[in-house]
């Protein structure tokens, strides 16, 4: 039965069933016991009060608790835990900026400083999710966004993020406690350390998040190697084919069964017309279509999905610069997508 709240004040608090979280922060468990304490604490983005879970993530996890509430969280499509993108599991800042260097709405909003605005804005989100409109500017609203957002994407559960938190008496040299303490027996590495210094509110909104950085930072560097490879490879490196993928065919052992071109051809129809299929060998394939467009739908839709039960990456076609040894389109080197130079 629904209780009925007297005061206006707490008319906007939040009640729910069960939290929005992601499959890491669950833990490796799947049998999850739950606590659940209603209003147990106020929101760290909107400051209203919500229902709080707890749980222990995983055997070896530490006890987790929601950090926002359900309403916010919904408006960034987040974990109300780690606050990480629900749909590519990447930090907001990594996601708003790739949104917004591909043209899509920014995700960043302002959280109004009035107790009246929070209550209002609150009632606007709630308004906007029933309509479908809340997480339109969370979510790629064209290819380039979505490939991009899609090859640096990790849905893959990390559950090293569950472990328990160093114990500050072992560092100390004083912990009694031995195998029974809860908490790591590590020294830290570096006292100086940025990720151990993340605010809630700097990853909600996307600003100063240290993980983000690294991450952004190791893909500047991957793109700098690249652009090495292709420069080493033959004057200022190949350029990218106009409407031509090429697709690496992954060899996890786990299927035995030898993709032919019906069976590309067979995964790519429904993106346009198909020109040609050229096999390369039983490492993948070349696939033309007659357009761009339909190219880069093909590869922001296919890309790490499966062919006949294999893993497949898909990425752009590069075309070798005159003088190559190579002629037609080539593989692109160091990326998922690709599958180094022909040989």
């Amino acid at each position: 039965m629904t209780t009925i709240k007297r005061d206006d004040s707490k008319q906007k608090w939040e009640e729910t069933e069960f939290p929005l979280v992601c499959e890491t922060c669950l833990g490796d468990n799947p049998y999850v016991r739950m606590t659940k304490e209603a209003h147990g604490k106020k929101c760290k983005i909107c400051e209203i009060p919500f229902t709080v879970f707890a749980w222990q993530a995983g055997t070896r996890g530490r006890l987790k608790k929601v950090e926002i509430c359900r309403t916010c969280a919904r408006s960034k499509n987040v974990c109300q835990v780690c606050i990480y993108d629900l749909q590519y599991g990447l930090p907001v800042q990594v996601r708003d900026k790739i949104l917004a260097e591909e043209g899509c709405k920014d995700a960043l909003t302002a959280v109004p400083q009035s107790d009246a605005n929070r209550s209002w804005m609150t009632a606007q989100t709630e308004r906007d999710i029933e309509q479908g409109k809340a997480i339109q500017g969370c979510v790629p609203t064209n290819s380039a966004a979505a490939m991009k957002l899609q090859s640096m994407a990790r849905m893959e559960p990390r559950y090293e993020r569950n472990l328990p938190k160093m114990c500050s008496f072992f560092a100390k040299g004083e912990c009694n406690r031995g195998s029974l303490c809860p908490f790591r027996h590590e020294m830290p590495k570096d006292r100086n350390d940025p990720l151990a210094k993340q605010n809630t509110k700097d990853r909600f909104f996307g600003t100063n998040d240290p993980v983000a950085g690294g991450m952004m930072r190791r893909q500047k560097e991957k793109a700098e190697k690249r652009r090495a490879e292709l420069k080493a490879r033959g004057g200022e490196g190949d350029e990218r084919a106009v409407s031509t993928l090429y697709v690496r065919l992954t060899d996890d052992g786990s299927s035995q069964k030898r993709i032919t071109e019906a069976d590309f051809r067979d995964k790519f129809y429904s993106f346009g017309e198909i020109i040609s299929v050229r096999m390369h060998a039983d490492k993948g394939a070349f696939v033309e279509f007659s357009t761009p467009q339909a190219t880069q739908h093909a590869i922001a839709s296919a890309n790490r999905s499966t062919i006949g039960g294999r893993k497949v990456f898909v990425n752009w076609a590069r075309v070798p610069k005159r003088g190559a040894i190579s002629a037609g389109p080539q593989p692109t080197p160091g990326v998922a997508g690709g599958g180094g130079g022909i040989r």
